[in-house]
């Protein structure tokens, strides 16, 4: 007697698929922060072409790859598929203008008025940005609305040690941009940027009298000698950047990285203040100060350090406050 075979229990239909709402697909890619970049290149005259991107990726270190994607119906498509290569240009926090400029449809020469440099293979290179990549194509393909260029590094540059323009949800991420503009058009109290430097980084000096290493001083006791070495006027920016190393280096020895974040932002304010400086003195005196302020590093004394570190703004403060009362005196001498 031959055993039944058990029946086929049909399968529950697969409930309708909702209708796909592309505006809620936007939203939610947009909860991603991207960089921007102004995508450049030639065209068959040799006119330069630029356009505002956020969807610049890297793809590979080795070969050095990198990526970015056009809609199908831009203007600038052609141009881009005939060329051979391109270059990407990072954009700086203090670059959003740039962005909005390449982003128009409405101006007809986007590189009027913007300094910009030929780079390999004639590419227009955007000057002052905070990273350039000049790239020959190394592919292209076609991915629904989108052409997506893939190039392989020629050439790249990393000029600026600054924040990133940044763009999260329909707009630009901009609290260090906007505290950077209130400094350089002096609406940004002085004593006000003093205070918030001199905390964290009496904060971090005791985290890194807790968790620097000795790698950490070594490296702090070398970016002392570079200031030193700094003495001439010629060498202002040179030494005015290496001051500013001194305390991310601190800020690297603390190992916190939240307060990381807090101290450059800090310290890019600092970077546009002391651009706009141009009464800045080397003040030899302050030398030992630093060296001391190592000293208790290495010594593990954060008390003695926090002393030093509050002397060296003191002296700063102080500093400052004599060459405007210099400069007003002159300004008042007929």
């Amino acid at each position: 007697m031959s055993a039944s075979l058990p029946q086929a229990v049909p399968a529950a239909e697969a409930p309708a698929a909702d209708a796909f709402d592309v505006r809620a697909f936007r939203n939610a890619l947009g909860s991603f922060p991207t960089g921007v970049a102004i995508i450049t290149t030639t065209g068959a005259d040799g006119t330069p072409i630029g356009l505002t991107c956020n969807s610049f990726s890297s793809v590979s270190l080795d070969p050095p790859l990198v990526s970015w994607g056009l809609r199908v119906n831009s203007k600038s498509l052609d141009a881009f598929r005939q060329a051979g290569a391109f270059a990407i240009n990072i954009l700086a926090e203090d670059q959003k203008d740039l962005s909005a400029r390449f982003a128009s449809s409405s101006i007809a020469d986007k590189f009027e008025g913007v300094a910009w440099r030929r780079g390999l293979q004639g590419l227009p290179v955007i000057e002052e940005c905070v990273a350039t990549f000049e790239c020959s194509k190394f592919a292209e393909h076609l991915a629904g609305d989108h052409v997506l260029f893939l190039g392989q590094v020629s050439k790249f540059d990393h000029g600026r040690h600054e924040d990133s323009l940044v763009f999260y949800k329909g707009a630009y991420m901009m609290l260090t941009q906007s505290l950077r503009e209130l400094a350089a058009h002096g609406r940004m109290e002085p004593h006000n940027l003093d205070q918030a430097r001199r905390l964290v980084n009496c904060m971090l000096l005791r985290l890194a009298c807790e968790n620097g290493k000795d790698e950490d001083f070594d490296a702090i006791e070398r970016n002392i000698l570079e200031i030193e070495s700094y003495a001439d006027l010629v060498d202002r920016e040179k030494r005015a950047e290496a001051s500013l190393e001194f305390f991310r280096l601190i800020t690297k020895a603390a190992h916190n990285e939240v307060l990381v974040v807090v101290s450059d932002t800090l310290t890019n304010i600092l970077r546009q203040v002391l651009k706009a400086d141009s009464s800045l003195k080397y003040r030899p005196e302050l030398v030992p100060v630093r060296k001391k302020i190592l000293q208790h590093l290495r010594q593990r004394k954060a008390d003695e350090a926090e002393v030093e570190m509050t002397y060296y703004f003191d002296e700063m403060r102080r500093g400052a406050a004599a060459i405007a009362a210099a400069e007003t005196a002159a300004r008042g001498t007929p």
